[in-house]
């Protein structure tokens, strides 16, 4: 699709004739802003009648768009609900243009103008805020069109968005949060596309073509290893997913050296499940919602998208995406419940169920990735059920053994409206896991599936810093919300970049 063309200006927002002008309001505020009140007078003092008489509360999610019959300069007005001021976060601002947007493509309108607010969540900057509204605008703008004849009629696509301050200082943070909202946005409408696309369309092939495009960016470079590689050194787990299927199986490391990253920097590795499609192999799911599995490869999505933007957004870091790309099918030589691999790590691994698969590509993925030493080591996966039914839909589960880089995740993931809860890794758990044949078998049974799938990971990072998150909890959305569509949501992608943000802020 295409993105929203953003930018900044210093002006009276009275005297914009925008199409659309989007004022924000908390619920419960006492009189209207500065800039609200001289819209009001305009209009005679509309804005505080539709107020007083409660047809706009200010409670988040709430719209009313306002037509302005020629008394102000804006053809219309669209109040936005931030929620109750004592519990504003930087993603009210998501939600708010994430619906505004949504109403201002109903009405048939191709641009739109947003009013910087006067009111920031506790510890936030003109930055956070403008970065939070450009990422809601263009994410609740999605649509996923590539595949649905238009018989003559062509989807609405708000092209153009004003953001606008009053205040002349506050321009070049407003700025750099403009730059930083687009390239996030970007990065994970990136993601929802490439999950949206069939798998027979979105192979491990084309995932290669998908990592050349991003090779393509300033100071990222490409390597890719195929099956025969992959054979020389080892890598019998993420092969032993790939046997059944047809597809050949892909590795692919790309690399992003900042212009300003330190010569001796150890990089951040990112290293993502990248399953193209998942049927459960020999132990086969069950056939409602499997079509589902397209998105199995969302961790990868994601570790591609957070690659791209780092490089677009120039930070200085080392930076190392890993992608471990295979297709988990049944097969005349598909891998079976029983059969034992051994991983490039050397350590072995009795198979007790070929749909515990993400596991296995990332021990392959993980084993690889410690060559690097790396500074911290962060893996992504749609990996168990199991965190769907402990969390639900509206957290990340996370692991990790290093308390400085899960505090980092977790504070990244509050500032992204990413948000993450940590599980225990606890040793005690691994009981579940020995095996008598092999060093370890890749399921531990129905209780804490969530942590014996991240301790069995653990297994494979060595003594690097490393967090494990499972996405599987969030990465598909059975209802579209303000800035989340219906299916693919590509949650984890702006958790990912603001992580990287924030190592790179003085």
């Amino acid at each position: 699709m295409k993105i929203i063309h953003v930018e900044g200006q210093v002006g009276r927002a009275e005297s914009e004739a925008a199409e659309v002008l989007v004022l924000l309001r908390c619920e419960g505020a006492s009189g209207l802003t500065q800039e609200a009140a001289a819209i009001d007078a305009q209009l005679g003092g509309q804005l505080t009648k539709l107020i007083k008489r409660g047809e706009f509360e200010g409670k988040l999610g709430e719209g009313l768009l306002v037509h302005t019959q020629g008394k102000a300069k804006a053809t219309r007005l669209f109040l936005a609900g931030l929620g109750k001021e004592k519990d504003l976060r930087l993603d009210a601002f998501r939600q708010a243009l994430g619906s505004a947007v949504k109403r201002v493509r109903q009405a048939k309108v191709t641009s739109f103008t947003v009013v910087m607010p006067d009111t920031l969540p506790h510890e936030t900057s003109v930055l956070d805020v403008a970065q939070a509204l450009v990422e809601g605008a263009i994410l609740g703008n999605y649509q996923f069109t590539a595949y649905r004849s238009t018989n003559g009629t062509k989807p609405i696509d708000v092209e153009r968005l004003t953001l606008y301050t009053s205040q002349r200082a506050h321009l070049p943070q407003m700025t750099e949060g403009i730059r930083r909202g687009v390239a996030t946005a970007e990065a994970t409408v990136l993601v929802r596309d490439l999950c949206n696309h069939p798998s027979n369309v979105m192979t491990p092939t084309r995932i290669v073509r998908e990592a050349q495009a991003v090779a393509k960016e300033s100071g990222v470079r490409l390597k890719v290893l195929e099956q025969k590689d992959m054979e020389k050194l080892g890598m019998g787990a993420l092969l032993g997913v790939a046997r059944g299927s047809h597809e050949p199986p892909k590795f692919i490391i790309l690399e992003y050296k900042g212009a300003k990253a330190k010569k001796t920097e150890q990089p951040v590795v990112l290293v993502g499940k990248t399953i193209t499609f998942d049927t459960g192999g020999i132990s086969l799911k069950p056939a409602e919602n499997m079509e589902h599995m397209k998105a199995d490869m969302t961790g990868g999505a994601e570790v591609l998208a957070t690659m791209r933007a780092a490089a677009r957004l120039k930070l200085p870091l080392h930076l190392i995406s890993i992608l471990p790309v295979a297709e988990n099918m049944p097969g005349g030589r598909a891998m079976k419940p029983g059969d034992i691999v051994t991983t490039l790590s050397g350590k072995t691994v009795e198979v007790q169920n070929t749909d515990a698969e993400g596991r296995l590509i990332l021990s392959d993925g993980l084993a690889y990735a410690t060559r690097y030493k790396p500074a911290v080591l962060i893996d992504i996966a749609t990996l168990t059920g199991a965190c769907v039914v402990a969390l639900g839909q509206f957290a990340v589960g996370m692991f990790g053994n290093d308390e400085q880089a899960k505090e980092q995740v977790r504070n990244a993931g509050l500032r992204a409206g990413e948000r993450v809860w940590e599980m225990p890794l606890w040793e005690e758990y691994f009981e579940q896991l020995r095996s008598d044949v092999a060093d370890m078998r890749n399921i531990g049974g129905r209780g804490g599936g969530m942590i014996t799938a991240a301790l069995f990971l653990s297994k494979f990072v060595g003594d690097c810093p490393w967090i494990h998150l499972d996405i599987a909890s969030t990465d598909w959305s059975e209802r579209e919300r303000a800035y989340l569509p219906k299916g693919p949501t590509g949650i984890g992608t702006r958790l990912l970049i603001q992580f990287l943000i924030n190592r790179t802020l003085p």
